[in-house]
């Protein structure tokens, strides 16, 4: 048999020595988090382990037992056919569970009895994640920040991905959460991650990062719709030096209309986030917004948004939460093409070792 143990911060500095990193948890626990890469391999799925948990509780735990061995020895011949039939001797899975205990287990003990070498996570996920999170702060600690601010609709999460076309380093927060970060920013169909896989997420973005070159990432508040930036990131991050971007109103107004096509193609679902503003601008106000849209004049409202809700604190809001705003490098761009924005991507990265803070215009 090949089965080795290995301790969770280990398996956090060793995770691209294995083949494949392997889940044996069922397919629920998997969805709410999970390590980066990992494949699910059930060995049993939630409705089996209802079905062995009501059976310890309701009858003892050795028909529980019995039934559960059954289920997982089933699940694992399953795994096996259907993923591991064309897999090398060489192949070198890494395998946790919950707690790194029976599901995680029975998996390797068959997988090694096969020949594998498989390495099994001591503690499991639960200690994986607890080594995550004490790694975190430095991996976001090690690194240099460039953040890139600009009033709502100005292009910025356009240009963090031009400068990532361009060979830049970035971390895309609102990617990795699904959401745009702001009220209206939720996306349809794309469900938030939980706060642990976004949380595994940005700790993975981060380990891939060079330290010696820049990170460019855009001018965050604290939450991204349900998902919270870690403390030490948010911390590093409004430390560091900025870019401002400036887009004239007519093109942020275009823009938005073109990054979120459901203010025209689904107006209900955009009314209902209209709706999230009551409190603050008031039934009435929100009520006309939504006249408008269904009347076929969403260009307006998006100008009347911009105009009355998001510009109006912007720069107060920046300023406060982000120390070297004032002194922000500026990129004024012309129009939202894509000339614009690659011309703005290399000025940017002609200056960021020279720090100037010189405007930028295209």
């Amino acid at each position: 048999m090949s089965v080795h143990p290995i301790a969770a911060a280990d398996a956090l500095a060793r995770l691209h020595e294995f083949s494949a990193v392997i889940d044996a948890r069922s397919e629920s626990e998997y969805a709410l988090d999970r390590l980066p890469g990992a494949i699910n391999w059930p060995s049993l799925n939630d409705e089996e382990r209802a079905r062995v948990g009501t059976l310890y509780k309701q009858v003892n735990p050795f028909e529980a037992r019995k039934l559960g061995a059954a289920l997982v020895a089933r699940n694992i011949a399953s795994h096996i056919e259907r993923e591991a039939m064309d897999k090398p001797k060489s192949w070198q899975p890494l395998v946790y569970c919950w707690r790194g205990g029976q599901r995680s287990g029975a998996l390797s003990l068959v997988l090694g009895q096969i020949g594998f070498r498989v390495t099994i996570i001591e503690g499991g996920y639960k200690a994986f994640r607890n080594a995550m999170l004490a790694d975190l702060p430095a991996q976001a600690q090690r690194l240099h920040y460039r953040v890139v601010c600009g009033p709502t609709g100005s292009g910025k999460t356009r240009l963090l991905h031009a400068l990532q076309g361009a060979g830049a380093q970035v971390l895309d927060l609102e990617g990795l959460a699904h959401h745009r970060a702001s009220v209206l920013g939720l996306i349809p169909g794309q469900p938030q991650p939980s706060q642990k896989q976004f949380e595994m997420r940005v700790w993975d973005a981060l380990r891939h990062f060079d330290a010696a070159r820049p990170v460019y990432v855009e001018a965050e508040s604290k939450k991204v719709g349900n998902c919270t930036v870690p403390d030490a990131l948010m911390q590093a991050m409004r430390a560091s030096p900025c870019l401002r971007v400036d887009l004239p109103d007519d093109e942020r107004v275009a823009l938005l209309l073109e990054d979120y096509p459901f203010f025209i193609t689904d107006p209900d679902f955009f009314c209902r986030r209209l709706d999230t503003l009551v409190a603050l601008r008031g039934r009435a106000v929100v009520d006309e917004w939504k006249q408008l849209v269904h009347s076929g004049q969403t260009p307006a409202v998006v100008r009347e948004l911009l105009e009355k809700h998001y510009d109006p604190g912007y720069a107060s809001s920046t300023r406060r939460n982000f120390a070297q705003f004032d002194g922000a490098l500026r990129v004024a761009l012309p129009d939202r093409s894509h000339a614009s924005l690659e011309a703005a991507c290399t000025a940017i990265l002609q200056q960021q070792g020279l720090g100037s803070m010189a405007a930028l215009s295209t």
